[in-house]
């Protein structure tokens, strides 16, 4: 529902101004979340194809693709990524880079690529067993690597929004 709001007010503000430069979008330091999040998502920006595949350990593939018709096709794109962008994170940046839709500006992300099978256990006790890894369009695999950015961009740990390097970047790409 908040997505949802939120693009709505993107659009209502396209309609007022008659367009926008551009739109940052901010995944830095996401920790991620469900699979079937991150495809909605990149769905919003994305017409169609492939937005991750998963190789599971018995070598078996299933692709995941664009799932419904993006309201966001059109607008100018750069997304914020550091090493505290992961899992759900990093399979929309990496797709959105795939398929050339943003320009990735930040630093390397986290590397969670894999993915875990919960198992219960008795006494209220669980196991996550990894079963397989992410894949992004083209191929690459997320874990362990990350997404590298299309412009790299470090920040120090005493950035406050008047001094964000990386969002001054994003800004500088979107108006060029």
């Amino acid at each position: 529902d908040d997505w949802d709001k939120a693009v709505s007010e993107i659009l209502s503000a396209k309609q007022i101004n008659g367009g926008l430069a551009g739109l940052v979008f901010d995944l830095r330091n996401n920790p991620g979340g469900y699979l079937e999040g991150s495809v909605f998502i990149a769905s919003e920006f994305i017409k169609n194809g492939i937005i991750v595949s998963q190789k599971n350990s018995d070598n078996t593939k299933q692709d995941y693709a664009v799932d419904k018709k993006g309201k966001l096709l059109d607008i100018p794109l750069v997304v914020l990524v550091n090493k505290g962008s992961a899992s759900a994170a990093e399979i929309v940046a990496g797709a959105l880079r795939d398929y050339k839709r943003a320009t990735i500006v930040g630093e390397t992300t986290f590397g969670k690529g894999s993915v875990q099978t919960p198992f219960d256990l008795t006494q209220g006790a669980g196991l996550h067993i990894t079963t397989g890894k992410w894949l992004l369009p083209k191929g690459d695999s997320i874990a362990k690597v990350g997404v590298s950015p299309d412009v790299e961009v470090k920040l120090d740990d005493t950035t406050t929004a008047t001094t964000d390097a990386q969002l001054a970047k994003a800004i500088e790409l979107l108006l060029k």
